[in-house]
C-alpha cells in the first residue's frame, strides 16, 4: 500500500494539512487503493511484504514507523523532509526477501555492506540475521541512521553493527582499501533514481566487489535513467532477476562480478 510518509511529502508544502488530517487521508486513500491492488498479479506477496511494515505511531513531535522482520519489533526514526531519510518500499521488498530465504541466503557470520542505507532497515534485518553489518551513507545522514542501526540491534544481535561514511567514488580505496576490505554481500535498495552521481555510484559498486560477492539490488523503476544504469551496470556484471513486482515497479536482482553467476534451479520465497 502507500505509505504514510509519502503523503506527508506530498502535502508537506500544503499548511493547512495537519499531522492527524494527513492520517485520515492516508487510509481514505489506501482503502480505495486496496479495492484495485487485491486484483493485480502476486498481490498476495506484495500485501504480505506491506503487512510485514507498517504500524503508525502515536502522534508525537518525532516520526518513526514501526516494522516487524527476523522476529523483531523494528522502530525507525524517519525524516520526511529528506529522501535518504525514510522507508522506501524497495527496502522493504529487500528485507522480506533476506527474512524468507534465510537458509539459501545465510547471512550467519557474513560480512555485509549496505550501500546507500538510508534510515538502516534492511542494514538491521541483516544484523539480527547474524551478519557482521557495515551500514554506510553520507555524512549528513549517519546520525540518524545510527541512531535506528543501534536501537534496534543492541542486545539482540549476534555481531555489533557498525555504521560508516561511504560517499559514493570518494576516498574507496583510503575508506574501503580492497586488499583488507572484503564482503561476502553487497546490499543495496532504491539507489538508483534522478541524482547526479551514478557514474560513482557503479564505481562504488565495483571497487567493493570482489570476485565471490553476491549483489542483492532492490530497484524501482521510475524514469529512463534506471533502464540506462542498468545496462551500464551488466557491463561488469552478471545480472539475475530474483524477483519482479509490477504493481510496485520493483525488480529485486542478484548480481555478481562476470562469469562467477551460478544459476541453480531453486524456489525463492519472493
Amino acid at each position: 500500500m502507500v505509505t504514510f510518509h509519502f503523503f506527508s511529502s506530498l502535502f508537506s508544502e500544503l499548511g493547512f494539512f495537519s499531522k492527524t488530517e494527513k492520517k485520515l487521508l492516508y487510509v481514505v486513500i489506501n482503502c480505495k487503493l486496496q479495492l484495485e491492488f487485491r486484483r493485480l498479479p502476486m498481490y498476495h506477496i506484495v500485501a504480505e511484504i506491506m503487512r510485514r511494515r507498517f504500524f503508525p505511531t502515536v502522534i508525537t513531535h518525532k516520526a518513526w514507523e514501526g516494522f516487524h522482520f527476523a522476529g523483531h519489533e523494528i522502530r525507525i526514526t524517519e525524516a520526511t523532509d529528506c529522501y535518504g531519510a525514510v522507508v522506501w518500499p524497495s527496502a522493504l521488498v529487500l528485507c522480506y526477501f533476506l527474512e524468507t530465504n534465510s537458509k539459501q541466503y545465510n547471512l550467519v557470520d557474513k560480512n555485509v555492506i549496505e550501500i546507500g542505507a538510508g534510515t538502516g532497515l534492511v542494514s538491521i534485518v541483516a544484523s539480527l540475521l547474524g551478519a557482521l553489518v557495515t551500514a554506510t551513507d553520507l555524512p549528513e545522514l549517519l546520525g540518524n541512521l545510527q541512531h535506528n542501526v543501534l536501537q534496534n540491534t543492541k542486545l539482540k544481535s549476534k555481531h555489533r553493527p557498525c555504521v560508516k561514511e561511504l560517499s559514493w567514488g570518494i576516498d574507496l580505496e583510503k575508506n574501503f582499501p580492497r586488499a583488507s576490505c572484503h564482503f561476502d554481500y553487497i546490499m543495496a535498495a532504491d539507489v538508483v533514481y534522478h541524482h547526479p552521481f551514478l557514474d560513482e555510484l557503479l564505481l562504488t559498486f565495483d571497487h567493493l566487489c570482489k570476485n565471490d560477492t553476491v549483489i542483492l539490488w532492490a530497484m524501482k523503476f521510475r524514469l529512463d535513467k534506471e533502464n540506462q544504469f542498468v545496462g551500464r551496470f551488466q557491463t561488469l556484471f552478471d545480472l539475475e532477476v530474483l524477483s519482479n513486482f509490477p504493481s510496485l515497479n520493483i525488480t529485486l536482482y542478484k548480481a555478481m562480478r562476470k562469469g562467477r553467476m551460478k544459476v541453480r534451479p531453486s524456489k525463492l520465497s519472493v
